[in-house]
C-alpha cells in the first residue's frame, strides 16, 4: 500500500506535538464498517471508536465517539448535549458540515469546533483508535490526548 498524504487530523496532531500512529488498511474489499476495520488493523473492536455526527432540531451539531461495535443511544446523547432530541446528520450533509466523508470522519480537525462527547468508560485503555480523516487510515493515540485535542466530555452514550 502506498503511503498516503497527511490528513487535516494528522496535521493538527503534529502542530500540537501529540504523538500518534497511523494505521492504514486495505479498502479494496469494500468492508469499511468499524468492526471490519478493527479486524484489518488488528485492534479489538472496543478500542476502535467511530465518530458520529448529530444535530438538534435547531441545527446545533454534536459529535459522539463510541466503540465501533456499539450503537449510540440518541436519548442519552441528547441528555449529554443538553438537548431534548438529536438525530443523525444525513450522510449527504457530512462533508459540508465536517469536512470529512462517511467512513473517514475524524473527530479531530473538523471544519468547526463542535461539542464532542466520548462514551465512558474507556475500559482502562491507554490508547484509542479513531479515523485518520480519510477512508483507509486510522490514528492511534492516547485516550487523554484524544480527549484534550477534541475537548470531549465523557458521557454515558451507549
Amino acid at each position: 500500500m502506498t503511503k498516503k498524504a497527511k490528513t487535516n487530523a494528522m496535521r493538527i496532531l503534529d502542530a500540537h506535538n501529540i504523538p500518534y500512529s497511523i494505521l492504514e488498511y486495505d479498502t479494496a474489499d469494500n468492508l469499511l464498517d468499524g468492526v471490519s476495520v478493527a479486524q484489518k488493523i488488528n485492534r479489538p473492536a472496543g478500542a476502535v471508536y467511530k465518530t458520529l455526527v448529530t444535530q438538534s432540531p435547531d441545527r446545533q451539531v454534536y459529535v459522539f465517539l463510541i466503540p465501533v461495535e456499539k450503537e449510540l443511544h440518541l436519548k442519552k446523547a441528547a441528555l449529554a448535549a443538553g438537548q431534548k432530541k438529536l438525530e443523525m446528520i444525513p450522510s449527504k450533509n457530512l462533508l459540508q458540515t465536517t469536512g470529512y466523508v462517511k467512513g473517514g470522519c475524524s473527530p479531530i480537525g473538523m471544519k468547526k469546533k463542535f461539542s464532542t462527547f466520548a462514551a465512558q468508560p474507556f475500559n482502562g485503555q491507554a490508547q484509542v483508535v479513531v479515523s485518520g480523516g480519510q477512508i483507509g487510515s486510522q490514528i492511534e493515540l492516547k485516550v487523554s490526548d484524544l480527549l484534550t485535542i477534541t475537548e470531549a466530555a465523557e458521557a454515558d452514550l451507549i
